[in-house]
């Protein structure tokens, strides 16, 4: 298999469904002229022409309400967002249009349009550029959330999400953009929507992981494994609907579970994942399910605060030892 960077699987998956698809285009800030503000979109005004890969004004709220609108009459619009933080003036047009239209209208509308865009904090992008946005949007019912943590991963949930037909959110990590992996190069490559990976296997402990904290999953399970303590790490990819299944299984093995989570605390994914397993595994744990999330304040500038802000192997190693009871 081919190795691509993140972006340029991305790129593959758009392209490859919009030559099969005449009624798949693209539309964004940015996405046309200058071939994305992260060069996800390079070459693709060449190819599919301005018809298709349209550039928009920065007006959220406009362009995300047109792609609703088109969706509604047949097409498979793709937005890309600069940053999902910007997403915050056009929330009405996804929680209240694109989530509900199904529902609304009896089942006589489908809405079948992804929003996409980088998602979390990146650097010292202060408070209001630095949002994790799963837990946000995974509240609403009607929206189905995806966020790969890899090249391959990233080609083929967005096939999926482009034949989707519902509205599905797209959440990228600006930080691995340029990625690298081996990526499928078929252009039937479809990885459905609610399925998990195991990234390690393991009989000690259990850690899910999503996006980029699954590299921090992955780091901090290999530093345990030197230690002697082997992680079972689940990669849920889509948040909801989320693939309990795998995880359930996992922690009637190893008996405790560590989430690792870069959005906040109060009614995160953490929170909700380890709800749904003290509901179905209360028996079976050994120790309280505990969390590694970004601490319930905004996200701060300097340096040397942010990344103590972030999520990190070490916080993820003290967790796991807490439900090993090795402190």
């Amino acid at each position: 298999m081919p190795e691509l960077q993140y972006r340029e699987a991305l790129r593959d998956a758009m392209s490859e469904e919009m030559r099969r698809d005449e009624n798949v285009f693209l539309l964004g800030e940015e996405v046309a002229e200058y071939d994305g503000a992260y060069k996800v979109s390079q070459g693709m005004l060449d190819e599919f022409g301005a018809d298709r890969i349209i550039d928009t004004p920065i007006s959220e709220n406009g362009f995300a309400g047109l792609a609703i609108g088109a969706s509604m009459l047949g097409l498979r619009p793709i937005v890309e967002f600069m940053t999902w933080n910007f997403t915050f003036v056009c929330f009405d047009q996804i929680v209240s249009n694109a989530a509900k239209m199904r529902y609304m209208s009896g089942g006589q509308l489908n809405v079948p349009v992804v929003f996409r865009g980088g998602n979390g904090g990146a650097g010292q992008l202060g408070a209001t550029h630095s949002n994790s946005v799963e837990a946000l949007y995974s509240n609403v019912p009607g929206l189905k959330i995806v966020a790969p943590s890899n090249p391959d991963d990233a080609k083929g949930l967005l096939k999926a999400a482009i034949r989707d037909d519902d509205p599905v959110l797209f959440l990228e990590s600006e930080l691995m953009f340029g990625m690298k992996g081996e990526v499928s190069a078929d252009d039937d490559y479809i990885i459905p929507i609610g399925e998990a990976r195991t990234g390690r296997e393991g009989d000690d402990v259990t850690i899910v992981a999503h996006s980029k904290m699954y590299h921090i999953a992955m780091e901090a399970a290999e530093e345990l494994a030197k230690q002697g303590v082997e992680a079972h790490v689940i990669d849920p990819r889509t948040l909801r609907p989320f693939p309990i299944t795998p995880v359930v299984e996992s922690v009637k093995k190893t008996n405790r579970l560590v989430i690792v989570d870069e959005s906040q605390p109060y009614g995160g994914i953490a929170s909700e994942v380890g709800f749904r397993i003290q509901q179905r595994c209360f028996d079976h744990l050994d120790a309280p399910v505990e969390r590694v999330t970004a601490p319930d304040v905004p996200a701060p500038y300097a340096k040397n605060l942010i990344e103590a802000w972030m999520p990190s192997v070490d916080d993820t190693i003290a967790a796991v030892k807490r439900t090993l009871y090795m402190d």
